[in-house]
């Protein structure tokens, strides 16, 4: 999600390749180096989008959950402990499953994919609200939360995507809508390209990522400018020691919770067990080196190559405080131009939200998201 050279979960971002690097810091003894580059466009911001191509009614009253009747959101360690694992290519996946009162086997399930270094418990606010009417499922990516983290693993984002597709079919086995932010947004969109799958109903994109990591190409004099920057992040943090002091200086308490409070709009949602939940996976074994492999990897496919050919319904919310991926950015342009061109695409903007609009202000992403999929067709129960 991040672009700063930091090696936290929520800080590094490296699914923010438009948005470039902020606040480059480089550890040595006790002197940091920072480098602040801003890649905001001057351009004014719209103040509010509402563009949607595919209806969604109001009045859709089963599927929308009124704020005196939603949940409490989940406590982390309730998550932790209904999480189970799967078996992939022999590593170990660390999932939740979780299904509310109303059963309805009607409906789609929903895949909740997270962000660069995030986990499942990051949808702690959303997944008791969710399971309200569907079978709701999160997965720990390779390489994040409690899945593993395997030495020497080259991390790329068809892999992810592969994973993902796979879990719809070996686990979920029924028709599913893919939920991803930043960096998840994207795998999810490049699993739902796969021509081969049949299992995918629908994609909601909060915040997408341009790319693993900032090496992502766009036609952008920014992004051009900005490369002899990013080879020497690239070159930093192929050093060992430089990486692991950048990595360990991010990821102390109070460091990471200023990091993450302007990552955030709403302030208040940034509290300890936010912390809690970016920091503890960053202490796993092999952490760092999942850290440096994506950030120094291919930033893969573009959403900009592989949208263009999708038929399915997408719904993509938007943060308008956003620093890393900003609306007025390259690929905050792209999806804002989508609406006009594909009639299966729904764009809202948010106000006053940040790079993880669903831990931020769930309130607004479940105003949009629940009629919009109670507007879904319904699909066979089974995927073949």
């Amino acid at each position: 999600m991040v672009v700063a050279v930091c090696a936290s979960p929520l800080v590094f971002l490296p699914s923010s390749p438009f948005a470039a690097s902020r606040n480059l810091k480089k550890l040595c003894s006790n002197t940091i180096i920072s480098l602040n580059i801003g890649l905001q466009s001057s351009s004014s911001k719209p103040s509010c989008i509402t563009i949607s191509s595919i209806k969604c009614s109001a009045s859709s009253t089963s599927a929308i959950v009124s704020k005196e009747e939603e949940p409490l959101p989940l406590e982390v360690n309730e998550i932790k402990t209904m999480c189970k694992t799967w078996v992939w290519r022999g590593y170990n996946i660390n999932y939740l499953s979780y299904q509310g009162r109303n059963n309805d086997t009607s409906r789609p399930s929903l895949l909740l994919v997270h962000g660069f270094g995030a986990s499942v418990t990051h949808w702690r606010r959303n997944i008791a609200t969710l399971a309200q009417n569907y079978r709701v499922y999160a997965i720990d990516l390779l390489g994040f939360g409690a899945s593993d983290k395997p030495e020497g693993f080259a991390y790329n984002m068809e892999t992810w995507a592969q994973l993902i597709l796979d879990f719809v079919n070996e686990v979920i086995q029924r028709p599913t809508v893919l939920v991803g932010n930043s960096v998840g947004s994207l795998a999810c969109v490049i699993a739902a390209a796969d021509p081969s799958q049949t299992s995918i109903q629908g994609l909601v994109l909060l915040n997408c990522a341009g790319g693993m990591n900032n090496k992502a190409i766009v036609d952008d004099w920014r992004i051009k400018l900005l490369s002899p920057l990013l080879w020497l992040v690239d070159f930093l943090l192929n050093q060992k020691s430089i990486a692991s002091a950048i990595f360990n200086r991010v990821k102390q308490r109070e460091n990471l919770k200023n990091i993450l409070l302007s990552v955030y709009g709403n302030k208040e949602s940034v509290d300890e067990d936010l912390v809690d939940i970016i920091r503890t996976p960053a202490d796993a074994e092999g952490a760092l080196d999942a850290f440096v492999s994506i950030v120094t990897g291919p930033p893969g496919p573009n959403p900009v190559q592989l949208i263009p050919k999708m038929t399915l319904p997408i719904l993509v919310l938007w943060g308008d405080q956003d620093p890393f991926t900003p609306i007025d950015g390259p690929v905050g342009r792209y999806f804002s131009s989508l609406p006009s061109q594909k009639p299966n695409v729904s764009l809202f903007l948010l106000e006053g939200v940040g790079h993880c609009p669903h831990d931020d202000r769930p309130d607004l992403v479940h105003e949009k998201l629940l009629p919009w999929l109670s507007n879904l067709p319904v699909a066979d129960n089974v995927v073949t």
